[in-house]
């Protein structure tokens, strides 16, 4: 609450005056550091008719200096000004120095405390702090909020789509064959389906490209999906057959590769399907990477995964069992949840990679997409909040992950605005 109302200047400015009685003019309070050593940056601070550049540290207490040693941390020796709500001592530099000590409870107006502690009274609230009053945000300050956060969820996804550069030695037709296991997996398969990326070479899989039946007995057997010697399915047996001879061929080795689950799946979801449908993908288009960093047409993208799975399955969920039937196809609804968390973040960090900046498409591509659907967004929604796309669903996830659920409202937009209002 204290870098709150220091970094947007929610004191009362009449007079600021430190604890030793001398004037006080706040001309900038400094950029906000969330990490290591002082909290504001390059502050610039009039003390006593001296114009002071320098950093400043809050607390809560003056004493918590002592408690967190900063006395012995040279990062402090350029603090010119100490923030406090409780100036209970004195504090010095290495140098025997006095900080001059601002103590902040008197110049706070009733109003924004009141603000501060019904933001976090949680008895009331049955989902988020600011449950009450989300739907009263101005619109154009709530839609940039929702921006600056959908484009922060996508630079947490690069991180781990550049480690994936990083492990395949700047391959990215590697990378996004492991994007497209992991989205393929869901999130009960999707860390099964990533070790198995890990552990086929994107070389094997360009060598296979033309065949769907070896590619998916490559993706079955090494998934240790065709190890039940009680199956006696003719397409079994020779998927089987298929991926011992290819396992020789290309030195394959499976013992670090995750076995999918089916428990809890619906059929549709079950890992045999999936991975056939994959398999399908590949060997409907050569050289996928460069189509899709290249596609910026939303109705190409669908077409592109417009697949369905190897003729054997649409009468199969799973190895020897018939089943009523039906073609096994991609919906809509997860080629556009593919989209979303495999295809734009990887686009975006290809172009982030080029020095490119493709933020327009992605918005285009982002809005044209229908939103998710999930327990966090349908409560949202019951709050007057509209979630119209998938950009707005993937912004509103980060806010509540990063935000809502943590507590971080004062940086959030949305406390922030609330608090504001109370000045």
């Amino acid at each position: 609450m204290l870098h709150f109302i220091w970094k947007y200047k929610k004191f009362q400015l009449a007079r600021l005056t430190t604890s030793k009685n001398e004037a006080v003019a706040v001309l900038h309070t400094g950029m906000h550091n969330h990490l290591a050593g002082p909290d504001f940056f390059n502050a610039k601070i009039n003390i006593g008719g001296q114009l002071w550049a320098g950093n400043v540290e809050i607390h809560v207490n003056a004493s918590d200096w002592y408690a967190h040693r900063h006395e012995d941390d040279a990062n402090y020796d350029s603090v010119i000004l100490h923030v406090v709500w409780h100036d209970d001592v004195a504090v010095f530099r290495k140098d025997g120095t006095e900080i001059p000590t601002l103590e902040l409870k008197n110049y706070i107006s009733k109003e924004v405390l009141s603000a501060y502690q019904k933001l976090f009274d949680t008895k009331q609230k049955r989902f988020i702090n600011c449950e009450n009053d989300i739907a009263k945000i101005e619109d154009f300050v709530f839609q940039n909020w929702l921006e600056r956060l959908y484009f922060e969820r996508l630079e947490e996804k690069s991180a781990f789509i550049f480690e994936l550069l990083e492990k395949s030695n700047n391959n990215w037709e590697q990378v996004l064959f492991a994007l497209l296991l992991k989205n393929f997996g869901l999130n009960v398969n999707g860390g099964a389906f990533l070790s198995l990326a890990n552990a086929i070479d994107f070389s094997v899989v360009r060598k296979l490209q033309a065949d769907v039946f070896q590619l998916e007995s490559v993706f079955m057997g090494m998934s240790h999906l065709l190890e039940d010697d009680t199956i006696v399915d003719q397409y079994y047996l020779q998927l089987k057959k298929e991926y011992g001879y290819l396992k020789h061929k290309f030195s394959l080795i499976d013992t670090e590769v995750v076995q999918p689950q089916f428990f809890k799946l619906r059929p549709p979801n079950f890992p045999t399907l999936r991975l056939s449908q994959l398999a399908n993908v590949y060997t409907k288009k050569q050289h996928l990477f460069n189509v899709i960093v290249n596609t910026t047409n939303l109705e190409d993208l669908y077409r592109l995964f417009d697949v369905s799975a190897s003729l054997y399955w649409n009468d199969h969920f799973t190895f020897g069992k018939t089943s009523k039937k039906s073609t096994k196809k991609l919906t809509k609804k997860f080629v556009d949840l593919l989209i979303i968390n495999a295809i734009i973040p990887l686009k975006f960090c290809y172009a982030k990679h080029l020095g490119k900046e493709i933020n327009e498409e992605i918005i285009q591509i982002s809005t044209t997409i229908k939103a998710e659907d999930n327990s966090i967004l349908s409560n949202f929604k019951k709050h007057g909040v509209q979630v119209k796309n998938a950009k707005d669903s993937q912004a509103m996830l980060q806010m509540y992950k990063k935000y809502c659920f943590v507590n971080r409202c004062l940086d959030c937009q949305v406390g922030s605005s609330l608090l504001r209002e109370n000045d």
